[in-house]
């Protein structure tokens, strides 16, 4: 039989649980596994817990994804009629129609601004740059260049750290979290969405090894959110519209479509688009979802083509389906033999092994800045410290460069530098500095054959791989997945080159673009380990079926070598945060740990009919804040234990406590209204904490009726049912409590999330983290 090994996190534990680290083997049942569930908070969890990796944050709740079949419930939809479920589907295409237009237009502004923002200050450091080339003192350009990148890092860094932290990053892994059934405080909000967008423009304008295709994503799941609840708690404005929609469950379909539609306006890949959120977020899926889901995102792509063909000029010219375009690869010089299969299954595995390398600095580098680097002031010097690194490298690279490239007119350079080279020539490193990440890539793919030299493109890999790597997770709005592109692109152009220079005949291995293609697939899929929807947003992005089978080969060697040595960089980030994550499958090896081992016990029961008192007591414990409660009832005498008849919500009675639904109420005003859904719905999702409901003394006295509120039929399973199964069970249905009762129907314990998300396949097993309130 297995065991479970627990490691020991904390210094200031050491004197109870004995050595830090010292490996700890529980038996099964064990109540040692347990330790901070039961301990007093006070004396139980340390105030400030250094950062590890093997705790489980108690901060976390979980969202409802299963309907609440109660009387009023029942009653609605009996009230229903046919039109008015037909009017619910309509709405719901209308919703997502909405959200893609939405989306659309944030993609479209945000194109608009970073490309008028960068195109201003790239013209200005150039005619610096040419002024002081002929004159002297270079050096004051570099000041010029590091000065603006940090200037408008520093305003894209203080937004994020000072006003809504959550804005950070990319926002896929929230997104994610989210789509899983874990609450994260404020990532839907609209205050959330304005500084992202705003972040992600000054993020790439100051020249960070960024790109604005992974704020997108979580930029539509917020709108998202927002437009199907039909009001703003943000700005305290309700349109009376989309109420029957105002639940977890319909929400987080409508943030699968934002997401799509993220997806899809930032590569132009609408069926990318439902692929992703079909891999990568949603946990719980239907047929009629994908549809919709397809829906927006079309809206999405469409909308962005239109606006930015007006704004180029071009009305109805709709060639540019996403914010980052590759352009387009002919067929005659994209063409692949068989011989070069092996070759870019090569590719794939060194992609696998950089993406895991990549992911492991990045690792460590954010577990020294959740240590050290987490006061909002110290998050902004930071950010500016790598932008003016970032300004400083590129001008040293560039200055010492001495590829000189002949400036001809097929060349698609917007700033082409001379630089120290000879009149009618440019500076080829400037063409992979000197510009915005998503041109730059275009260039690697497309440029005729010997624009780069060997070594260019090899200090540019080296020098970009660790300014992308030290620059994901700084607190700025960015993604991760144009640096991955644009260093792939990079290397995969360097093996292309090399592939020429090995042989006599050059034009075997035709054009080094398609090798720059195959290296940014290698280099993506092995820092973030996505395959299906990564090939068909290469695919989409890239407009050529043709290199279908190669990015998929790629991308699955990329995921197997990748896999081998470390997680994905977004996986990595969710265990970081301590967040209790629930993946596809529970622990292998688990057979053996039943419900009994893994609930949470004992249990706070309610009766059918309570005293007012002892509910507003019961949600007033701070040491417990349980927020699911079974409801029992006496069969017979008041010596048999009572049985399982319901269960109810924290949320539910705070509503009826602010409703002062009580039952001598309810006898002595004959005209009282009668509480409806509606009234749950208008709380959502923001419900008031049980402080600020008051209930006087008298009131304590009386009785709550939670018969027709409570769920009459909550999901049970009995205590000698495997973990495997209760996982299954948990994830499948999208549950927040599970019931564990025994043979009579008593209840003996409840499993939540974070019981079973306390389970993984460590180094040495089966390990068991722990909990805390971090």
């Amino acid at each position: 039989m297995a065991n479970i090994t627990k490691k020991v996190s904390w210094s200031s534990r050491g004197d109870e649980s004995g050595a830090a680290g010292e490996e700890t083997p529980l038996l099964n049942g064990s109540e040692q596994s347990r330790p901070l569930r039961q301990q007093d908070s006070a004396r139980g969890r340390p105030k400030e817990i250094p950062h590890n990796e093997k705790l489980l944050s108690l901060k976390f709740e979980s969202l409802d994804y299963d309907n609440i079949e109660n009387q009023l419930f029942l009653e609605e939809e009996r009230r229903m009629s046919f039109m008015a479920f037909r009017c619910l589907e309509i709405s719901r295409w209308v919703i997502c129609g909405l959200i893609g237009f939405l989306t659309g237009l944030i993609a479209c502004f945000i194109d608009i601004m970073v490309e008028q923002l960068a195109g201003l200050k790239y013209r200005l450091i150039k005619e610096n740059i040419v002024k002081f080339t002929e004159a002297g003192g270079l050096s004051i350009s570099l000041l010029l260049w590091a000065a603006l990148n940090s200037f408008c890092v520093m305003f894209g860094a203080i937004i994020v750290a000072f006003f809504e932290p959550i804005a950070a990053g990319s926002g896929i892994p929230q997104i994610k979290c989210f789509l899983n059934g874990v609450k994260i405080p404020r990532v839907v909000r609209l205050k959330t969405l304005v500084v992202k967008v705003v972040g992600v423009i000054f993020s790439v304008v100051g020249g960070l090894a960024v790109g604005k295709e992974g704020p997108m994503i979580h930029s539509g799941a917020v709108l998202a959110a927002g437009v199907s609840q039909g009001r703003s708690t943000s700005l305290k404005k309700d349109f009376k519209i989309f109420e029957y929609f105002r639940r977890d469950t319909e929400k987080r379909d409508f943030v699968s479509a934002g997401a799509a539609a993220g997806v899809s306006a930032a590569f132009g890949a609408p069926v990318g688009g439902v692929l992703f959120s079909l891999e990568e977020g949603a946990s719980f899926w239907n047929q009629m979802l994908t549809w919709r889901i397809f829906f927006a995102s079309m809206i999405s792509t469409f909308t962005l083509n239109f606006f930015l063909s007006i704004y180029e000029n071009k009305p109805g010219d709709l060639s540019n389906p996403g914010l980052i375009n590759f352009g387009r690869f002919e067929s005659e010089a994209m063409e692949y033999n068989l011989y070069e299969i092996p070759l870019f299954i090569a590719m794939g595995a060194i992609g696998g092994g950089l993406g895991a390398f990549f992911n492991f600095l990045n690792y460590w580098l954010t577990i020294f800045r959740i240590r050290y680097v987490h006061r909002p002031c110290l998050q902004v010097i930071e950010a500016m410290l790598v932008a003016a690194v970032n300004a400083t490298v590129a001008f040293i690279l560039i200055y010492f460069s001495t590829d000189c490239q002949p400036l001809g007119p097929d060349q698609s350079e917007e700033y082409p530098l001379q630089l120290f080279c000879a009149d009618g020539e440019f500076n080829a490193m400037a063409t992979t500095f000197f510009n915005t990440p998503e041109k730059s890539v275009r260039s690697l793919f497309h440029n005729p054959t010997g624009t780069y030299n060997s070594l260019t493109l090899g200090l540019f890999t080296v020098t970009y791989f660790f300014l992308a790597c030290w620059t994901y997770g700084l607190a700025v709005s960015a993604g991760v997945f144009i640096p991955s592109l644009l260093i792939g692109a990079a290397w995969g152009r360097l093996c292309g080159i090399l592939l020429a220079s090995t042989t006599s005949t050059a034009s075997m291995w035709a054009d080094p673009g398609k090798y720059a293609l195959i290296g940014a697939a290698a280099q993506l899929g092995g820092i973030v380990r996505m395959t299906l929807s990564l090939t068909v947003i290469m695919m989409e992005a890239t407009g050529n079926v043709t290199y279908g089978l190669p990015i998929m080969l790629v991308l699955m060697t990329a995921k197997i070598v990748g896999d081998y040595f470390q997680e994905g960089l977004y996986d990595l980030h969710i265990k970081l945060g301590s967040v209790p994550f629930l993946h596809g499958e529970a622990p292998a090896t688990s057979h053996w740990l039943t419900a009994r081992e893994v609930m949470s016990s004992p249990v706070t029961c309610l009766n059918r009919i309570e005293k007012v008192g002892t509910i507003v007591d019961t949600l007033s414990n701070t040491s417990t804040n349980h927020n699911g409660f079974p409801v029992v009832v006496q069969v017979s005498g008041d010596d048999e234990p009572a049985k399982l008849c319901g269960l109810i919500l924290r949320s539910q009675l705070i509503v009826l406590l602010k409703h002062k639904v009580f039952v001598e109420l309810a006898r002595s005003r004959l005209t009282q209204r009668k509480l409806q859904l509606k009234d749950f719905r208008d709380a959502y999702p923001r419900f008031p904490p049980i402080q600020s409901i008051h209930v006087s003394q008298d009131e304590r006295e009386c009785m709550m009726d939670l018969t027709e509120f409570m769920n009459p039929t909550p999901y049970t399973v009995p205590q000698d049912t495997s973990l495997p199964r209760v996982f299954k069970l948990f994830r499948a249905l999208g549950l927040r409590h599970l019931v564990v009762v025994d043979d009579d129907n008593r209840v003996v314990g409840l499993v939540t999330r974070k019981d079973l998300a306390r389970y993984h396949v460590g180094k040495h097993g089966l390990e068991e983290l722990l909990l805390a309130q971090t």
